[in-house]
């Protein structure tokens, strides 16, 4: 990788790292649409919710995976793009030593939390009892998977992101086959699916540690000399994920609370069937992010800011159409596509219209979140975590708590639209700061 050839194929170089990234994102992400199939399958309405309850800790866990990763690809790019090899390397040693330790240690902690997170949300009967199911196993398989997601980081920064999607792909088959295995033919359900993520999130693990043993060129693992300046850069430039991923979660609770306090298991059923698709394309998204985020860093540790910021335009472009091409495949598809996970009538109806008026979002949340990668792989920690708090707490919270008071159930549906069309406006002043 060098600045000349990124400046003659910039389209091409975009693409050629972000088309990958986006595969496995979007096949991650469709573990979680399989993993909800096999639950409406044989675990039922009160299953699906059960999964939705407990996302808050999956995005705790991406929270502090993101913040200590990304941060520390963004430094290693700059020391890439520098000339620094050595440097990246140890950057790369410590940033997965870190994201191991924060990982298990959360999963130490979180076995603690469940009674008083479903006592406080006022889940019941199976609920409960799918929820201890799946994620009594979950805490074990998320750290593989933070874990994972780290290592991909820094494989795409290698310049071989091929490889790492062909590990998720491998991933997602493997998962859906034993979903269909544990849940189905062995009759464990709940468990029989988390039990599925887990083991294939460790196959996936094999293959990566291969990778680095046997073809990494950049990056090796071995030892490595701490450095507290690494640690606090880190974590700082990578806040902005944090805040993102923390501020989902967050808002994700106080969804759950407002739905199943307003609306019932029905609710959050459809909230969740809803969910699925704007997961997916959170995925596109953090897949373009990733996929330019190396190239924005290389080039900014280059002195080429100027490249750097044309990059971020075209990636948002690219993002822009990804969103409007979503929401025109679902709108012809809504009416079907909330029989594939649930057989009440009322669900199926609630689905239809909250994924018409949810999917305005995307022709702003794309743009947001890139930006926000921008100002991450620049070093802009500020900037990053102002638009992530913006429209992933501050705004969206509000709009939970108020819009579905005057509107019901469409006001649960309006609270992503309006938050993200607001932090549009917050994205749009910053980049004009930039730019005067």
């Amino acid at each position: 990788m060098n600045v000349k050839e990124i400046k003659q194929n910039q389209t091409k170089k975009i693409l050629q790292f972000s088309i990958p990234a986006i595969i496995a994102m979007v096949l991650t992400s469709l573990i979680t649409v399989a993993d909800g199939f096999f639950m409406g399958m044989y675990a039922g309405e009160a299953g699906i919710a059960a999964v939705n309850l407990g996302l808050p800790i999956v995005y705790l866990y991406l929270g502090v995976g993101l913040m200590v990763s990304i941060g520390g690809v963004a430094m290693a790019g700059m020391a890439l793009g520098a000339g620094e090899w050595q440097e990246a390397n140890q950057v790369f040693r410590q940033t997965i030593v870190t994201v191991m330790a924060a990982s298990l240690s959360l999963s130490c902690i979180m076995m603690f939390c469940f009674q008083p997170m479903l006592w406080l949300l006022g889940a019941k009967g199976q609920v409960i009892e799918y929820f201890q199911d799946y994620y009594g196993i979950m805490v074990l398989e998320l750290p593989v998977m933070v874990i994972n997601s780290a290592f991909g980081m820094f494989i795409r920064g290698e310049g071989k992101p091929k490889f790492y999607m062909k590990v998720t792909i491998g991933n997602v088959l493997l998962n859906v086959v034993l979903d269909y295995g544990f849940a189905g033919v062995l009759g464990l359900g709940a468990a029989g699916i988390a039990l599925a993520s887990l083991v294939s999130a460790l196959a996936s693990l094999g293959c990566i540690l291969y990778f680095f043993r046997q073809r990494a060129e950049i990056y090796h693992l071995g030892k490595f000399c701490f450095s507290r300046t690494v640690f606090v850069r880190g974590i700082l430039n990578g806040s902005s994920e944090f805040i993102g991923e923390m501020s989902t979660g967050i808002a994700m609770f106080a969804y759950n609370f407002v739905i199943m306090r307003s609306f019932g298991v029905n609710g959050v059923t459809a909230f969740t069937i809803v969910g699925y698709v704007s997961y997916v394309f959170s995925m596109v998204i953090v897949g373009f992010g990733q996929g330019s985020s190396p190239l924005i860093s290389f080039c900014y540790g280059a002195e080429e800011k100027g490249l750097a910021a044309d990059i971020r335009r075209k990636t948002n472009w690219f993002v822009f159409v990804a969103g409007f091409a979503v929401f025109l495949v679902m709108a012809g598809l809504s009416g079907w596509y909330g029989g594939m996970f649930a057989k009440s009538e009322e669900v199926k109806s609630m689905v239809q219209t909250g994924l018409m008026i949810f999917m305005v979002s995307f022709f702003f949340s794309g743009i947001n979140s890139i930006t926000s990668f921008y100002f991450t792989a620049t070093g802009r920690a500020f900037e990053s975590a102002a638009i992530s708090f913006s429209r992933g707490l501050v705004i969206l919270l509000i709009c939970i708590f108020v819009l579905p008071s005057w509107f019901g159930m469409t006001g649960v549906w309006l609270a992503a639209p309006v938050t993200e069309a607001v932090t549009f406006g917050i994205t749009a002043w910053f980049l004009g700061r930039e730019t005067a």
